[in-house]
């Protein structure tokens, strides 16, 4: 049997530590330490903590590269190690360690979007397709040799956090089915070419800006590639709030400005206008458009 170091934090690496522990000996689970929580800041545990302690796997939770090694060392001898979003960048001795090296399950079909938000920067990219990835960590970012990988286009209607569902799932299942022809030596590893190579850099208070979007396109792929959070941000009657939903309209409504058609908010762009179908406002809670229009007394206000 296999004995497997896993690396991960968020809900999106779940899958693949329960894959794994199915099949495998997962010695070891290393995630990121309790971190603060909602409004009371309380220490919470990741979502990979949780699992882990459910299925009786040892976590580990370092606070830095040097506790990461030592944790690891102290651990005894793992064959291969797997990361799914852990949340920090491995250094050459922590690579090294198991048998096998590292392997690492990116949410993108690399080189395209190698950094640290590859499905964000997928959809507000408006990219048709996108996939999963596993690879042979290596000092590089996210440029290690390719053991497999898989594509899916991606649907009109998913956010972020649906698409990242999606691919965790497929992740899992791809890493559960090649892990042993990977260990066994039938599956090699092929460098990863450069060509066509983006970066995916995390994701920044500028980016969640909608007033920037010029036409309903790029408006729209920036509010599913932030939904559900962070989310997209629209300034609207000087009060800010997040764009969770939104289809592009043929509704002709000056740029900066909103009005209401036909019972749901329009935002008119400099190339077209948006139906505002979801929304967060200040201190609120989620809800349609329509809801939100039904809410107010006036039926157009500025944007922006």
């Amino acid at each position: 049997m296999t004995r497997i170091v896993f690396l991960g934090t968020p809900d999106p690496a779940v899958p693949t530590l329960r894959a794994l522990g199915e099949e495998h000996e997962v010695a070891l689970a290393v995630t990121q330490p309790d971190r603060p929580v909602g409004r009371s800041s309380r220490p919470a545990p990741s979502p990979v903590k949780e699992a882990a302690d459910s299925m009786g796997i040892p976590v580990a939770q370092p606070e830095s590269g040097e506790e990461l090694l030592s944790s690891l060392q102290g651990a005894g001898t793992f064959d291969v190690g797997v990361v799914v979003a852990y949340g920090r960048i491995l250094s050459k001795d922590v690579i090294d360690l198991p048998r096998l090296g590292m392997l690492n399950l990116h949410f993108s079909l690399l080189p395209r979007w190698r950094g640290a938000a590859p499905v964000n920067r997928a959809l507000m990219a408006g990219d048709a397709m996108t996939g999963v990835t596993i690879i042979r960590i290596d000092e590089g970012l996210d440029t290690g040799p390719v053991l497999t990988a898989q594509a899916v286009d991606i649907r009109e209607d998913e956010n972020a956090a649906d698409l990242t569902e999606r691919l965790a799932k497929l992740g899992s299942r791809l890493l559960a089915v090649n892990l042993p022809r990977y260990v066994s030596g039938e599956l090699v590893p092929v460098a990863q070419s450069d060509e066509g190579a983006t970066y995916a850099s995390k994701l920044t208070k500028e980016d969640r800006e909608l007033g920037t979007d010029p036409d309903p396109q790029s408006f729209v792929s920036r509010v599913r590639g932030l939904a559900p959070t962070p989310g997209a941000r629209l300034v609207i009657d000087g009060r800010p709030h997040k764009i969770l939903r939104a289809r592009p309209s043929s509704d002709q409504v000056p740029p900066g400005r909103w009005e209401a058609r036909q019972g749901w908010p329009v935002v008119g762009l400099e190339g077209g206008a948006v139906r505002i179908d979801s929304l967060h406002p200040p201190g609120k809670k989620p809800m349609t458009g329509e809801d939100w229009l039904r809410g107010l007394r006036a039926e157009s206000g500025a944007t922006g």
